[in-house]
């Protein structure tokens, strides 16, 4: 009688037991977590089957310090195990099937996401989430991150990307396919309505701080509110800039003044922020003003003199002595001091001439007419400019074989 009750009762739990369902491989299931390993974790799926999840198909983006005993996960049957009877599951691929439903659904919201990107290429950075690699283009970067290179050196630009590996990136889905084995994303397009606003905020004459982002041969990159533009060689300083690296490095805050606006294109400045060192000379000399300061370079048609602001007075050849001048260095040496006549002023051409012969006194016998003709500045400049000609083919010349002799 016992045993017909027994089995009557095995009857009605079996009934109303859920029906067992073997998974399938490739099927998605609900899996709760029973205990962690460090190379595996163990689930329960379903109070049916084990499962096994070795730490490879984790992936990536969930941390597995995060996981907890009693936590509900997602997983993807690979295969079982019939010697030890588990199921072979991954946690990665489970989360592949859902990412790339987000990120579809991320292209057609623009929502902002992070990433982290894994390895650069020469055409942009891979990113890597859940061994599913997409793509941000090289011209999809922010002018934060954009490689700007001398010469385009591949070399080069895909150093600079390599340095971008593992840093955090905020960006937009910009295009799925159905397979999801072209997603690419776009830095730019993450930060194109803060670059709107940022555009509608500025106005001509403002004084903005900035961050340089780039340094080239012909002037910084500065960024802003997602924007950026280049300051150009000629207005990072009054005087001469041969090298923009001296006033500036990557990454440093400088104040830029907005000297044009022109739909997005942006005028800046940086010198302008300080008083044009001409209006300053102005105020200070005059023609036929005798001033005193150090040589500090020589060429071969020139003496130069730098004094306050970067402005370079300029002794030409002709002004050195009433003799003849074969070598400027027989007269004048680099660094010595030395004192000067202004027998030309023009601040607003940026035009200064000096001359040494004047504040001596001329040899006797000498030919009032030839003194009148060295006197008169406008037959001077014409001498002076075909000067000018062939000491800039001379230093285009020395230039070249520079060149010739560091690729030897």
């Amino acid at each position: 009688m016992s045993d017909q009750k027994d089995i009557a009762l095995f009857e009605e739990l079996f009934r109303a037991s859920p029906e067992i369902k073997y998974p399938k491989v490739g099927e998605v299931i609900v899996s709760t977590i029973e205990k962690i390993e460090k190379w595996n974790v163990l689930v329960n799926v379903n109070n049916q089957f084990s499962g096994l999840i070795v730490k490879k198909e984790v992936g990536n983006t969930v941390d597995a310090s995060t996981l907890e005993k009693g936590q509900v996960i997602d997983v993807m049957v690979l295969g079982d195990s019939v010697e030890k009877g588990l199921l072979i599951l991954s946690l990665k691929r489970a989360n592949q099937i859902k990412n790339l439903s987000n990120l579809a659904k991320y292209n057609e919201s623009e929502e902002i996401i992070n990433v982290k990107p894994t390895e650069a290429n020469k055409w942009g950075l891979l990113v890597d989430i859940d061994g599913l690699k997409w793509f941000i283009p090289v011209s999809q970067l922010t002018p934060l991150h954009y490689p700007r290179v001398e010469g385009a050196d591949p070399e080069k630009i895909l150093a600079h990307l390599e340095g971008l590996v593992w840093l955090d990136f905020k960006v937009r889905v910009i295009n799925v396919d159905e397979a999801g084995k072209k997603i690419i994303f776009s830095e730019k397009a993450a930060i194109e309505e803060a670059r709107g606003k940022a555009l509608e905020t500025l106005k001509e004459g403002d004084t903005v701080e900035w961050v340089v982002s780039w340094i080239l041969s012909y002037g910084l990159f500065v960024t802003f509110d997602g924007l950026e533009w280049l300051v150009h060689v000629s207005e990072i300083d009054w005087g001469h800039v041969n090298d923009p690296s001296k006033f500036s490095s990557v990454g440093q805050k400088v104040k830029v003044k907005v000297i044009g606006l022109d739909s997005d294109k942006i005028s800046l400045s940086i010198k302008r922020l300080k008083e044009n060192p001409w209006d300053v000379l102005s105020k200070k000399c005059k023609l036929g003003d005798v001033i005193e300061a150090p040589i500090s370079r020589i060429s071969q048609f020139w003496a130069f003199m730098d004094l306050d602001g970067w402005i370079q007075w300029l002794i030409h050849l002709s002004e050195i002595s009433h003799g003849v001048v074969k070598d400027i260095r027989d007269f004048v040496k680099v660094g010595e001091n030395v004192q000067a006549k202004i027998i030309n002023f023009e601040p607003k051409k940026k035009r200064i001439g000096l001359s040494l012969k004047a504040l001596q006194e001329a040899p006797k016998g000498a030919k009032k007419k030839s003194e009148k003709k060295d006197d008169d500045w406008s037959v001077k400049k014409e001498k002076v400019k075909k000067d000018d000609k062939k000491e800039v083919k001379s230093e285009k010349k020395e230039k070249k074989e520079e060149i010739k002799a560091e690729e030897k």
